[in-house]
């Protein structure tokens, strides 16, 4: 249920699309939302070539180490730079540019009637634009979804349609940016019904999958169709069907990701909790300290080990694991610890970007320190430590966001190894329910938990929205003549004949309504009143084959505390109404369909 108590809950005029233009619209969001994420990545090349290498370049691929920076100990100072500016921009023009941008989207779709400011997308993509490229340990995902979303909150608040629709094309924008960015069509789909939809039906489905579709295609045009990650193909096959133990394997796989999820989560909130209480001083401050640090690690490590590794979202790491390039133990343990460190710095200090690949960056070294460990213990078995760090990815993409089936597809759609779908699928299970008990919320329900905004945390079917006006009626009613004075009707009413409703007639139509409990609060207002003068006329009339969601609708629109159930005119004769409806029949509809989910 929305919740809509921090806003003007007057319903403002709106006109529903018909199908097949809000099917048109969902496709000009997701180019939109597909163009955004171009724009997006050329600044990202912008300020990174800029700033770490002094040079005027949009060319960027993160998959490649970035070389030394010719500023030499002062590229220490480049996380610094970014920071400044990312500071200035939030505070003065949009605070939601903050920090990861998913929770101020569902923030946005339950407890904002779905409205985002327009001026979000543009600092979204600069703000985070600077974090990434000047070194932050931070994703491209969060802002993306946060610029779609933007885009198809501003055209749906622009047409003024149905809230519905209006996060539908929120969630089709997000899909679209997922899918542009990092080209994974059904991921997309799949990660916007996970997190963004409210509602899932052909009505919110179809535009949705349009739009992903169609970022997807834009994406492609711009970055090509090749997939994220290029694994070469792995020299011993990690999985044989005669060998159980191996898929044992990643179910141990999935218990120490589903830990590091929780990890994920509680640092990451630990540390903005520690910047906000214990380091004094304004936002600039807390933001320019916390990539200072950043920068020392970032030197740190170009000065031992000739990369920066964990600068930026990091994917120059994942593929050489992916590719199986072999790193010593030690290094890889390190790897994990400064990402989780660089990352929480980042966010908890201010930054503007995403979780996600940071989530890739851990599970990846998470599952190549296991695949490694588990190839010396058990040499027999052949384990390919790719494999394990592919299934890793999976398991704390999924297990920190609860994109569990997004998780598994998007790291599918962007390795394009089939070869582990089951050992992620396994993976990806265990991960979430170790992570559900460590951690209830997710990493992004959590920072709407500590506002006291919870989000719903399953997809439920609503077995009475589908139930006909007929078998919610009470067929049994009373009928009196508007004339007639309400002593007279008073008189008349036994404990063995009183209808609850008495529906009120003039010339053989309805005209209003009285409740037999409160007519004799109507004495009290006069001493010779008419049903007629103290009927109820807040009704409406229905089909028999009108839905619950139907009667609700235009109960609440018309103020009517009554339908009647016909299929003549409007208003209808007596002798044609089958049935009464009252708020609490839909009510006890409602109550009935919860046996379906209570233990």
């Amino acid at each position: 249920m929305l919740n809509l108590s921090r806003h003007d809950n007057t319903p403002s005029p709106t006109r529903s699309l018909k199908p097949l233009w809000f099917s048109l619209l969902a496709v000009g969001v997701g180019i939109i939302a597909g163009v955004g994420a171009v724009v997006f990545r050329w600044l990202i090349g912008l300020f990174h070539n800029l700033l770490f290498l002094g040079r005027w370049s949009i060319a960027y691929d993160a998959n490649v180490h970035t070389p030394a920076s010719p500023w030499g100990p002062l590229v220490i100072l480049v996380p610094v730079v970014g920071a400044a500016g990312v500071a200035f921009l939030v505070k003065t023009f949009a605070p939601e540019a903050k920090g990861h941008g998913v929770p101020e989207v569902m923030d946005a779709i339950y407890y904002n009637r779905g409205r985002i400011r327009p001026v979000v997308a543009a600092i979204k993509s600069i703000a985070s634009a600077l974090s990434i490229g000047s070194g932050g340990s931070v994703g491209r995902e969060g802002p993306i979804i946060q610029i779609g979303s933007s885009f198809g909150s501003t055209l749906g608040q622009w047409l003024r349609v149905p809230i519905w629709q209006r996060i539908a094309l929120i969630a089709g924008g997000a899909g679209a940016g997922i899918a542009a960015t990092f080209n994974t069509p059904v991921g997309g789909v799949l990660f916007a019904l996970e997190i963004m939809m409210h509602e899932v039906s052909v009505r919110t489905l179809v535009p949705v999958a349009l739009a992903t579709a169609a970022g997807t295609y834009i994406g492609r045009l711009a970055f090509g169709e090749h997939p994220s990650f290029i694994i070469p193909q792995l020299e011993t096959p990690d999985l044989h069907i005669t060998s159980p133990v191996v898929l044992l394997a990643y179910v141990g796989l999935g218990v120490a990701a589903g830990a590091v999820s929780a990890l994920f989560i509680k640092s990451i909130y630990a540390t903005e909790d520690f910047f906000e209480r214990r380091v004094r001083g304004s936002y600039f401050r807390q933001h320019l300290l916390g990539m200072f640090a950043v920068g020392l690690m970032l030197y740190g490590f170009m000065a031992t080990s000739g990369h920066y590794y964990v600068e930026g979202v990091g994917y120059s790491t994942v593929q050489e694991l992916l590719s199986g390039v072999g790193m010593p133990l030690y290094l890889l343990a390190i790897l994990f610890g400064a990402k989780l460190l660089a990352t929480s710095l980042t966010l908890g200090s201010g930054a503007s970007g995403g979780i996600f690949s940071p989530a890739l960056f851990l599970g990846a070294t998470l599952g190549t320190i296991y695949g490694v460990i588990l190839r010396f213990a058990f040499p027999q078995l052949g384990i390919s430590p790719p494999a394990f760090a592919v299934a890793g990815m999976a398991g704390v993409v999924g297990g920190s966001t609860g994109a569990a089936m997004a998780a598994i597809v998007m790291i599918f759609e962007m390795t394009l190894d089939y070869k582990v779908i089951i050992p992620m699928t396994i993976t990806v299970a265990v991960s979430y329910g170790i992570r559900k008990v460590l951690s209830h919320e997710s990493i992004y329900t959590m920072k709407l938990a500590r506002r006291g905004h919870h989000i719903p945390e399953a997809l439920r079917a609503n077995p009475e929205l589908v139930r006909r006006a007929q078998t919610l009626m009470m067929s049994e009613f009373g009928r009196a003549d508007a004339s007639t004075s309400v002593a007279q009707f008073v008189s008349t009413l036994t404990e063995d004949n009183r209808a609850p409703i008495c529906l009120v007639e003039k010339e053989g139509r309805v005209v209003g309504f009285v409740r037999s409990e409160l007519i004799g609060n109507a004495l009290k207002h006069s001493a010779t009143p008419k049903l007629g003068e103290v009927a109820n006329h807040a009704f409406i009339t229905v089909s028999p084959q009108a839905t619950y969601l139907e009667v609700l609708g235009r109960m609440r629109a018309s103020h009517a505390s009554l339908a009647l159930v016909s299929s003549d005119a409007v208003p209808p004769r007596v002798d044609e109404v089958k049935g009464l409806i009252a708020r609490e029949h839909l009510s006890h509809a409602t109550d009935e369909s919860m046996e379906l989910f209570l233990d």
